[in-house]
């Protein structure tokens, strides 16, 4: 069986993607063990949305 060698490179950007959320997570319920899991949810998408140190994207250019 040939596999594209893209589309595996897509899943394994996908997949590390989905690891690095499920780290945020975890960080997430250390420092605030008192909350929800609806809590620590909405604080990792206020994560994922201003990024510290990423403001402005991953690379020098045009924010799109």
């Amino acid at each position: 069986m040939v596999v594209n060698p893209l589309l595996e490179r897509l899943q394994l950007t996908f997949d590390l993607h989905e690891a690095g959320k499920d780290l945020m997570r975890q960080n997430l319920l250390r420092r605030h063990p008192h909350e929800t899991p609806e809590q620590i949810e909405e604080r990792l998408i206020r994560w994922l949305e201003t990024r510290p140190g990423a403001e402005h994207g991953d690379c020098p250019g045009t924010p799109r």
